[in-house]
């Protein structure tokens, strides 16, 4: 079995492609990072260290890597010869690298299925990459299918010296929507299969990444610079906790979700997010703020749905809040979010930026969260 990955970065090398490796896949790594791609052909093998209650190390040799540019026409040749193309390149990244795809689609002679998935912290993120490949090929051909996924595994910021080698913590989730493919057996051990991956991939972004960035935004805004700093305050806590309240009355009431099931899911998030061994810091947890202000991203989509269940989000708001005021000088969406709230009415800026129209139920106690933040900076 064969296998492309799109991404030889820390979930490439640390997550996907190992877990593929784990059952019996050689995987072709496309990268753009020439100082990893140098290192991976140097070593031709790479370790896994697992962060868990004993660190497990495993070593990795079934696979190569390839410059998705430099070289195209060798990448276009092992997407031709494929049973699964994965990537975990971020969502915004993915219309990049659908022409390689398209072109390794249009090369294939053999008539055994193709797989595609995005593996990525967005909903339905491998709809993006089939919208962008289908516009390019005009038709799909048969046996070519797409199924969306949810993923989870912490991998920290990484510490100097460590590549090729990528630590990550014990826990791992890929969750895997068959209802489109036709019965194929993608035998991969580790995924999880369901006919309904709605519910798994709002649980994981409304529970893990809402936890995560909560910590973030309010640990910045309380003067803390990593993840486990910042829980060892108890206003970061407290809000952490009321946050986590709101999604699950949300996720629970929208799925039916067992409550005393769930609520152990959110003890064993917060203690994933409080490992030490994992630690992050909140810069890099918080970049991207426009992206995660986003109407269904992990503070606006569960605020929505709690709104529309007829109970404010009240902390999910004082997250928004601090999201706005959140500092990263490397991160170009924080320079943009900026001059956005500067320059748009606060009513613009909840339907531009949020996503959020006059008609939803949740629209004016975010326009005033709005005006206050603009309020404030106008004073400054």
């Amino acid at each position: 079995m064969r296998a492309v990955h799109f991404g030889a970065g820390n979930i490439g090398r640390g997550f996907i492609g190992a877990v593929l490796q784990d059952s019996g896949y050689f995987v072709t790594f496309a990268d753009v990072n020439q100082g990893l791609i140098d290192q991976l052909i140097k070593a031709r093998k790479y370790s896994l260290i697992e962060l868990g209650v004993i660190e497990n190390r495993t070593t990795y040799k079934n696979f190569q890597v390839l410059h998705s540019s430099t070289q195209e026409s060798n990448l276009i040749e092992e997407i031709g010869k494929a049973d699964v193309i994965t990537a975990s390149v971020g969502a915004n990244i993915l219309p990049y690298i659908a022409p390689a795809i398209a072109k390794g689609i249009q090369a294939r002679m053999s008539e055994k299925p193709l797989v595609i998935m995005a593996c990525e912290n967005a909903i339905n993120a491998t709809d993006i990459l089939q919208d962008k490949v289908l516009e390019l090929l005009g038709e799909m051909p048969q046996r070519v299918y797409f199924a969306n996924t949810a993923v989870d595994r912490i991998v920290p910021m990484q510490p100097p010296e460590t590549e090729p080698n990528v630590i990550a913590e014990s826990f791992c989730e890929w969750v895997i929507d068959t209802s489109k493919l036709d019965g194929i057996d993608l035998k991969i051990s580790a995924a999880t299969m369901v006919d309904d991956l709605e519910p798994f991939i709002e649980r994981k972004l409304y529970t893990v990444n809402t936890a995560h960035l909560t910590i973030a935004y309010m640990g910045q805004r309380h003067g803390h610079k990593t993840i486990s700093s910042a829980l060892t305050d108890p206003i970061v806590r407290d809000v952490t906790a009321r946050v986590m309240e709101e999604t699950s009355m949300a996720l629970v009431t929208k799925h039916g979700l067992e409550a005393n099931q769930h609520a152990e899911y959110v003890r064993l998030t917060l203690l994933r997010l409080a490992n030490p061994a994992l630690d992050d810091q909140v810069e890099r947890v918080g970049r991207q703020p426009i992206r995660k202000l986003s109407r269904y991203e992990r503070l606006i989509g569960p605020a929505a749905l709690l709104a529309e269940y007829g109970e404010e989000p009240t902390a999910l708001l004082e997250v928004v809040d601090a999201a706005l005021s959140f500092v990263n000088n490397d991160d170009p969406e924080v320079a943009i979010l900026a001059a956005k709230l500067a320059s748009l009415s606060s009513e613009e800026f909840v339907e531009e930026i949020c996503g959020i129209g006059p008609d939803h139920v949740m629209f004016e106690q975010l326009r005033s969260r709005i005006a206050m933040r603009q309020g404030t900076l106008s004073h400054k």
